[in-house]
């Protein structure tokens, strides 16, 4: 009977083999086709290098900008801004979360505090923190943590009080302590809500280190960016913009895999 059931399961497992294949070349094949449109753009619209640069323009540029080593120095100051900002805003939004998950009172005491936190743009706030705690790294630091506080707050919140009370009763019948409540039930409830917003804490906290830079900065790709506008070295923007897409997929897929290996119970299976 195992026997059968292998041979006839044998088929779906080839289908399923194969279709993990085509997804892997997926992605690099779409980078090479939106290379192309770019570069056929370009050469249509006959764009000058200071207002659309072509790809191996760029390409040549992220070549010297490698070489000089500005790109390496700017982009260090900036990871270093964005994963210090990012640690600070999720410690802090995940311990005032399990206190608001855990105390109505104190929610309706603070809710409308956050809430209008939130109503203010960081772009509109950025200039009164770098004007009140100087231009260095600390407040670029701070505005990650603002702008990351929110969403990771919102997610603990929702992932604790998804808990079953069912469990939760279950847990007090069979005379668990409150630390084994939160470790063996808590924790794992709320997981998957919680890594979905520091999936978009991670992301945002890159664009928060880029919002100080640009209101006041002498490194980093933010002050990169503002540089080579000023000098219409267009195509040095397009290597700073482009350097900061890869590091904001990175750290997003840093959660992604920091998911897959704590929660794997919860991940779908591929069909």
């Amino acid at each position: 009977m195992d026997a059968n059931l292998t041979v006839k399961d044998q088929p779906n497992l080839r289908v399923q083999s194969k279709s993990h294949r085509y997804r892997i070349f997926l992605v690099p094949i779409s980078l090479v086709v939106a290379l192309i449109l770019w570069d056929v753009f370009v050469k249509i619209g006959e764009f000058p290098p200071y207002i659309f640069p072509s790809p191996a323009r760029v390409w040549d540029r992220l070549l010297v900008s490698v070489g000089d080593g500005s790109l390496l120095r700017n982009t260090l100051y900036t990871l270093v801004e964005v994963l210090v900002g990012l640690s600070l805003g999720v410690t802090a939004a995940t311990a005032l979360g399990y206190l608001l998950a855990k105390s109505l009172s104190i929610e309706r005491i603070l809710s409308p505090y956050i809430i209008a936190s939130q109503a203010v743009p960081i772009v509109a706030i950025a200039p009164l923190l770098i004007r009140w705690f100087g231009s260095g790294s600390f407040s670029k630091i701070l505005i990650c943590s603002l702008i990351v506080f929110f969403p990771v707050l919102v997610n603990t919140v929702v992932g604790l009080r998804s808990v079953p009370n069912e469990l939760r009763d279950l847990m007090k019948s069979l005379r668990a302590t409150r630390s084994q409540i939160f470790r063996y039930l808590e924790i794992p409830a709320a997981l998957p809500i919680f890594l979905g917003g520091l999936r978009i804490g991670a992301t945002l906290a890159v664009i928060g280190a880029i919002v100080g830079e640009f209101v006041s900065a002498d490194r980093g790709l933010g002050f990169l960016i503002n540089q080579s506008r000023g000098l219409y070295d267009t195509a040095m923007v397009f290597v700073a913009i482009i350097t900061l897409v890869a590091m904001a997929l990175s750290l997003y897929f840093s959660v992604v895999l920091l998911e897959k290996y704590t929660i794997s119970w919860n991940q779908p299976s591929d069909q």
